[in-house]
């Protein structure tokens, strides 16, 4: 008797817990994560992408992290930066590897010398421009990804005659938005 009760026990939790639901947790466990190495000077998929007055190098992509991060080194060309914006769902952090940067988060200013870094928190206006005549490179993060990484690999789309986009609608279908001009580098 106490064996057709284990057996009707068994059966029962199955009957209540079916293998569909099984299958279903399996496919949306935590994917395998790999190692992706990106040597220097290169992009993680092998693109350079052009954004105005620099250039990006995707380190790594929303999918590396399952949309947890997605970082890049951009380079800087020339004097200048993006228009003030916010981004509503992602924090960005900002490293300087080399030259120099104003960076205003909220209403306050910051110099950026290499080896520095800030965060600018998702909701707060910021913007940021390179002010040396060499060039210069900064780490740029956001977290999580969303569709940051969309938006700079659509930036041939954004950007033109070497200037960073500033369309408002732009900024909104990527979960920006466009807040203020550029810091201005007179």
């Amino acid at each position: 008797m106490r064996d057709l009760n284990r057996r009707s026990f068994v059966g029962a939790a199955l009957a209540a817990f079916p293998l569909a639901a099984v299958a279903q947790s399996i496919k949306t466990s935590t994917p395998v994560v790999k190692a992706a190495l990106v040597p220097h000077g290169e992009d993680r998929q092998g693109e350079h992408h052009s954004i105005a007055i620099s250039s990006t190098d995707f380190k790594v992509t929303t999918e590396d992290s399952g949309g947890a991060l997605f970082l890049f080194e951009h380079t800087n060309h020339k004097k200048g930066g993006p228009p003030r914006h916010l981004h509503h769902n992602e924090d960005e952090w900002f490293y300087a590897i080399e030259g120099d940067y104003i960076i205003e988060v909220g209403p306050e200013r910051f110099h950026l010398k290499p080896g520095d870094s800030i965060l600018a928190p998702r909701e707060v206006p910021h913007a940021w421009a390179f002010e040396c005549h060499t060039s210069g490179k900064l780490l740029i993060a956001f977290a999580p990804a969303n569709k940051m990484e969309a938006f700079f690999r659509d930036n041939a789309k954004h950007f033109n005659a070497g200037n960073y986009a500033n369309e408002a609608e732009i900024y909104r279908a990527y979960g920006m938005e466009l807040v203020g001009p550029p810091i201005s580098m007179s």
